[in-house]
């Protein structure tokens, strides 16, 4: 089955090219979601059979090489298009593929009525094209190709309804359209990725080739770690991994991203986008043992962005922007996890939180989609008997993502925090453990403001439950974020670890450079593991307490701690730091210096004195062609006078 897998990237750049240059004429709906929603479906199962494949052959048959043709040529350097399947790559496709082809079908419900119905579809497609592109790709210079291609996408997609206005949160820096989103997720990321590009550089001059299997032999090859060159290549890596997984300082884009249509976030937060630079990490892992400096840095930044994100989440009261947080929260205990070198934990995170995030954005989009575009959470309340499907998947997320047992975000997010215990990051542990407990909260408090309580939404609103089409998925997503966990189940709790297992030969060499003194006490990890749960479950009657029971609390507390409030309301002003310190002096010295100044002044202004001389000194050439006979006698006179002069005073 492996010779198959180019056919899983390349089914859905058909459906995009159908859906693209054909969707308008073939103007069906039905059509265009079919042939969308299928061809990453076929692509899923056609890796499903190579999983299959993969689990049963022995460890050592299973990491394969799949050329596709000879791709660049020039002088020495050759690169060929060519995926790699392994246990990671393979991991990753069947995230993209399965939640991907969900969020599929959900669409087809969702923009239902659309005018842009074909063209979205194309461009989910190509989403997908690229990420597996990304996933898949056995050299850098391919991933950089998916790496930029989901970078496009997500400009097209938060785009997509490009004339909407929508509300930036906290202060307002201006009016704001989906147009602006998009740029803003563009142009933050492009930052990010000229590091990634740096960092290509770095490699292909260290290692004389941009080859996996050439980089990270060679990597592993070398015995002392602290590299000031390696470090510097991780470093500038890690920059775009910051960039694409929204990670401190360049996560200010995911929120506004939520500009675009649900389905667009939901792809983006959790099957695509936002997991390349944990992907991308983890698949470096060997480069980024090799630089234990970097190490921390990812792990400081994770646990940083975690932290930071989960206390913005607590006062957001747009639906989408609440979850938006949350994820930006999630992917920095993932980078946590790498970066105290639990890599598989990490990538364990990355498939349980495509589960519960997407089937939270699904569900949000649910919910906006029956309250009329509605998407502030104070004007709803008491939606679960309106939606109980909706009402019942939604609750099961909140509480996988809560760390509540038996469900997937307990044992993914459990084992992080155990790994950076046992690896002596104590610090880590117990800001990872706060931050479990602020995400209990503000998840709870979003069920509790949504779906629970009064009804506070308009007379002229109908909510009710959403179609087939859409609650499918969510109820599929619901199974699977209950179960999804059931492979990463500890030694101690009696499981295999399998997935670690699953994954063990992809990092086996970044191990060997880790020093791995990690505590054995079944005791402490149960101890811990109680700890964890306990504040999960603070966090959650808290919520209910102050947002069911006793509402009057909020505001005294608001009121108790309005400055505290407003910091957090306003996202700490980083947007506003960044517009005053970076994208306005940026501005006015493109307006002032480079555009009035250089271009207008000099350029211009060499260019019309030019103009100006020529035509002066024609107007005065031009008296010597008029037709009359004296001024031409006098030319003559003039011409030999001067002949004269030269050749007497020779």
């Amino acid at each position: 089955m492996i010779q198959f897998a180019p056919y899983i990237v390349l089914l859905p750049f058909i459906g995009f090219l159908i859906n693209g240059l054909l969707g308008k004429k073939i103007n069906s709906e039905k059509l265009s979601g079919i042939i969308g929603s299928g061809s990453v479906g076929i692509s899923f199962i056609i890796a499903a059979m190579i999983f299959v494949e993969m689990l049963r052959s022995p460890v050592e048959e299973r990491s394969h090489i799949v050329t596709i043709f000879n791709w660049i040529t020039a002088g020495s350097f050759s690169i060929n298009a060519e995926y790699q399947v392994d246990q990671l790559s393979i991991l990753m496709t069947l995230i993209v593929t399965g939640v991907g082809f969900l969020i599929h079908v959900y669409s087809i419900g969702y923009m239902h009525g659309d005018n842009g119905f074909w063209r979205f579809f194309a461009y989910l497609n190509l989403f997908i094209f690229m990420m597996l592109n990304l996933v898949l790709a056995n050299n850098f210079l391919l991933m950089f190709l998916g790496w930029e291609g989901v970078g496009l996408c997500s400009y097209l997609l938060i785009g997509f309804w490009h004339d909407r206005k929508f509300d930036t949160g906290g202060y307002k820096l201006g009016e704001a359209t989906t147009s602006d989103a998009a740029k803003k997720a563009f142009i933050v990321n492009r930052i990010g990725d000229f590091g990634f590009l740096i960092a290509m550089f770095l490699i292909f001059k260290l290692f004389g080739s941009l080859k996996f299997e050439d980089v990270f032999s060679q990597a592993s090859a070398i015995i002392t770690t602290g590299d000031k060159t390696m470090f510097w290549i991780t470093l500038l890596l890690f920059l775009g991994a910051t960039g694409k997984s929204a990670q401190i300082p360049l996560f200010v884009w995911l929120p506004d991203a939520m500009a675009g249509p649900t389905p667009v976030s939901a792809l983006i937060h959790a099957a695509t986008m936002v997991t390349a630079g944990v992907y991308m990490v983890a698949r470096c892992s060997v480069l980024f043992a090799l630089a234990p400096a970097t190490m921390e840095i990812v792990a400081i930044v994770g646990i940083a962005t975690a932290l930071f994100a989960a206390t913005m989440g607590l006062v957001q009261n747009d639906i989408k922007k609440v979850l938006a947080y949350s994820t930006i929260s999630q992917l920095g205990y993932m980078f946590l996890g790498l970066g105290v070198g639990a890599f598989a934990s990490g990538i364990f995170h990355v498939m349980t939180h495509a589960f519960f995030k997407a089937l939270l954005f699904l569900g949000a989009g649910a919910v906006i989609h029956a309250m009329h575009n509605e998407q502030d959470i104070q004007n709803m309340g008491g939606l679960k008997s309106k939606m109980p499907t909706t009402y019942k998947t939604f609750f099961i997320a909140a509480l996988a993502i809560a760390g509540i047992p038996p469900l997937s975000g307990f044992f993914s997010k459990d084992e992080i925090l155990w790994k950076a215990f046992s690896q002596g990051s104590y610090i880590y542990w117990i800001l990872g453990w706060i931050t479990a407990g602020l995400t209990a909260f503000y998840m709870f408090r979003l069920v509790s403001l949504t779906f629970e309580g009064k009804e506070r939404w308009s007379h002229d609103k109908h909510p009710h439950e959403v179609p087939k089409a859409m609650t499918i998925p969510l109820i599929i997503l619901a199974i699977l974020s209950v179960v999804g966990g059931f492979v990463g189940i500890p030694h101690s709790l009696g499981g295999g670890n399998y997935i670690e297992q699953f994954l063990e030969p992809v990092f086996e060499k970044a191990n060997l450079h880790l020093a791995n003194g990690q505590h054995e006490s079944l005791s402490l990890e149960y101890l811990l593991m109680i700890l964890s749960v306990l504040v999960a479950f603070g966090g959650i009657y808290f919520a209910r307490q102050f947002y069911l029971r006793k509402p009057e609390l909020v505001s005294k507390l608001s009121a108790s701690f309005r400055g505290m409030y407003k910091l957090l309301w306003n996202k700490y002003y980083v947007d506003e730091v960044y517009e005053y310190t970076i994208v306005k002096p940026i501005k006015i010295g493109s307006d002032k210096l480079l555009w009035k100044g250089f271009d207008v002044g000099i350029i211009d202004g060499i260019v019309n004195g030019s103009a100006k001389l020529i035509e002066f000194t024609s107007s005065w050439l031009r008296r010597i062609q008029v037709g009359v006979v004296q001024s031409y006698a006098l030319v003559f006179v003039v011409g030999i006078i001067v002949i004269l002069g030269i050749l007497i005073l020779r």
